[in-house]
């Protein structure tokens, strides 16, 4: 198949959707799939932020890649680009030829795809990655019932789709109570379980050493943004630290709330037990990463906006119990079996199941054990199959509804 893929979010922007994309590709082009992407440009200082190299990725053999002219758009990631719209990229969309196009996110990119399928009557797919009414706080228009406005246009943007995914179905029953018709099924964003594993006792005991990680280290990855609500376990953290004098809360990532976050960790007098260790590892090179993540004991992740959570998933990965908000994609992913799920009326709880599971480790490593299992399912090649049924199925279903 020949498949286009349209994205707002790309390397190297800070996202699990970039993340998820490459790999899906990445494998798909191993299966002889031919995949190209139509993403944003981004600028040398966005390249500069990550400590990466101001060059396209190369993503191996079937994959190519276009850069679309775009400008910054705050997000979470701090990286956004939003792109200008021309109406007029499915001229290069028809010289590859796709048999299908796969849009992700219904802005800028994603608008491009909808109109390329359109003029070039391919089959449209639509990934939604994104419970759109947590993300208000970044537009810059300022409208009341703004929330309602862009949920009823993303409905409106899926609905000209022939099929829609989402990895979660909390994000899928939200737009079907506001109009949402179409087929649609939700399929979990990959999870590279080849680089992504448990680490024995006594590597992790020299993972830690080599990170200068405690005896008990708290882990978060990803943005640091106002709906992640990181505040939350750093004030956990002034509340354990006579329990456990040790503790380490480590954040790893970038976005417009680490000023704040290291203030509260300077107020609270807990900086030295709170690390923020900003940007690790990439798509490019995921060794790192994966230690980083292997010398610590638990996953701590109390967003109000989550799909799924990439991040939270390779922790389970790594045998890693996960603590995480019971909402949208997370209370899918996240329970009681492989972690805690808290109730957002019930996050003043935090630090009890912290200190339980300090206490236990048995249970750590019963959940830890829950989890890798859990996500074995969610392989590259697992996810991959899915999308190749959905693929061929969408493209058969358009055939023939025209006749062709």
């Amino acid at each position: 198949m020949r498949i286009a893929i349209f994205s707002d979010n790309f390397y190297p922007e800070l996202s699990g959707i970039s993340d998820s994309i490459i790999i899906t590709a990445k494998e798909l082009a191993a299966h002889g799939h031919f995949i190209h992407f139509y993403v944003p440009k981004y600028p040398p200082e966005d390249f500069k932020l990550l400590g990466l190299p101001e060059s396209e990725i190369n993503l191996g053999k079937n994959i190519e890649i276009t850069r679309l002219a775009s400008f910054a758009y705050r997000t979470g990631s701090g990286q956004g680009r939003a792109l200008i719209l021309t109406g007029l990229r499915w001229l290069a969309v028809k010289k590859f030829n796709p048999d299908v196009i796969h849009v992700h996110l219904p802005f800028g990119a994603g608008i491009e795809g909808l109109i390329a399928a359109k003029i070039l009557k391919k089959p449209l797919v639509g990934t939604n990655h994104t419970p759109m009414r947590e993300f208000v706080r970044y537009s810059p228009i300022k409208l009341k019932n703004l929330d309602n406005l862009l949920l009823n246009y993303t409905v409106w943007f899926y609905n000209r789709c022939d099929f829609m995914s989402s990895p979660a179905h909390a994000v899928v029953d939200e737009m079907t109570a506001s109009g949402f018709k179409k087929p649609f099924t939700v399929v979990s964003n990959p999870i590279d379980t080849s680089e992504f594993y448990p680490a024995q006792r006594t590597e992790k005991k020299l993972l830690k050493k080599k990170y200068g990680f405690s005896n008990f280290t708290v882990f978060y990855n990803g943005r640091l943004a106002e709906e992640k609500r990181i505040d939350l376990m750093i004030y956990a953290v002034k509340k354990l630290i006579k329990q456990i004098p040790d503790i380490n809360y480590v954040i790893a990532g970038r976005g417009p709330d680490e000023t704040r976050l290291k203030q509260l960790a300077a107020k609270l007098g807990v900086s030295k037990n709170v690390k923020i260790i900003g940007f690790i590892g990439s798509i490019i090179d995921l060794k790192e990463f994966a230690e980083i993540y292997n010398a610590t004991d638990v996953f701590a992740i109390l967003s109000t906006a989550e799909t799924q959570s990439v991040a939270a998933m390779r922790a389970m990965a790594c045998g890693i119990p996960v603590i995480a908000s019971k909402i949208w994609g997370l209370a899918e992913y996240v329970n009681e079996e492989n972690g805690i799920p808290i109730e957002r009326s019930d996050e003043d709880t935090l630090p009890d199941h912290v200190l339980h599971l300090f206490k236990n480790p048995a249970l750590r490593k019963k959940l830890g054990k829950n989890g890798e299992e859990f996500v074995k399912k969610f392989s590259p090649e697992q996810i991959a199959k899915i999308w190749e049924d959905i693929y061929d199925k969408t493209i058969r279903q358009y055939a023939e509804k025209r006749g062709i």
